[in-house]
């Protein structure tokens, strides 16, 4: 395969909450070797303006590639790494220098989310560092079950960390994501130990992770490692499901009532019980 013409500039204009899929036939070997090399990555799309992903106004760009399965994911055409763009980290640093003073003014940033962004560390790092380079501040938006790939030296240029926790309850957790939750536990301590700065996410789904019980384990645990700043409480919703049918994709929550106002704030409440920050 030869390598793609480094000034071709690929335009992503659209939204996460479209189904967006590439007709990607790339060779996985091929597919291996440029994300390793961490120049070029796979983009499902960008947002400019965010307010809820991190302090200030962000720039978010949305990677593809995730090893969870969440059954109340909004983005399953973000879980196979070619279901994205190829794109040069060099096109994406040129479209956030667009926005650096104004970034800059707002006390805003860049935040990479994804999918799992982790699923392709080499050039989320590279991205990353290309904007701390222009004085951006930056998050990274993860679930951490990938955080080994991530070097200390990595961590410690991540301005900021947005974790998800699914569930306390190992059981629940493997039900909700399809994984197990310890390596995410693991990578909370991590950067814990590094004094890294981390809003803690968790999705309040009704009959799956409201349990009293998940929450307080998940609060005894946040209030433990001394670098949370907030909590966020993420209501669960229905707006992906039409991505899950469309793609012909089993969709098990069709039934899963969204949390009401007084369940939300049930679950801040634990949170805030522990000393938390809980808006």
């Amino acid at each position: 395969m030869t390598t793609p013409d480094s000034n071709h500039h690929t335009s992503l204009i659209g939204s996460r909450f479209e189904l967006r899929k590439v007709d990607n036939s790339m060779d996985d070997a091929d597919v291996d070797r440029l994300t390793h090399e961490g120049r070029w990555g796979f983009v499902h799309s960008e947002e400019t303006g965010s307010a809820v992903d991190g302090p200030g106004i962000r720039v978010v760009f949305w990677t593809t590639g995730c090893e969870f399965r969440c059954l109340y994911c909004h983005n399953p055409d973000t879980w196979k790494m070619k279901n994205g763009q190829l794109t040069c980290v060099d096109d994406l640093l040129d479209e956030l220098k667009k926005y650096k003073d104004y970034l800059r003014f707002t006390g805003g940033g860049l935040t990479v989310s994804g999918g799992e962004p982790l699923v392709q560390a080499p050039f989320v790092m590279n991205l990353i560092r290309g904007a701390k380079a222009m004085g951006i501040h930056t998050a990274l938006d993860t679930n951490g079950f990938l955080g080994d790939r991530l070097s200390d030296a990595d961590l410690d240029d991540i301005d900021l960390f947005l974790l998800d926790i699914k569930s306390w309850d190992p059981e629940t957790h493997l039900k909700v994501t399809a994984k197990p939750v310890e390596p995410v536990l693991n990578f909370a301590r991590r950067i814990a130990e590094r004094k890294r700065p981390a809003w803690i996410r968790f999705v309040l789904l009704p009959g799956y992770t409201d349990a009293p019980e998940n929450i307080e384990g998940i609060a005894k645990f946040v209030a433990t490692l001394g670098n949370v700043e907030r909590v966020d409480i993420l209501p669960f919703h229905q707006l992906g499901k039409f991505k899950w049918e469309k793609m012909e994709m089993k969709y098990e929550l069709g039934d899963a009532a969204t949390p009401t106002p007084q369940q939300t704030q049930d679950a801040k409440l634990i949170f805030r019980a522990h000393g938390l920050k809980c808006p």
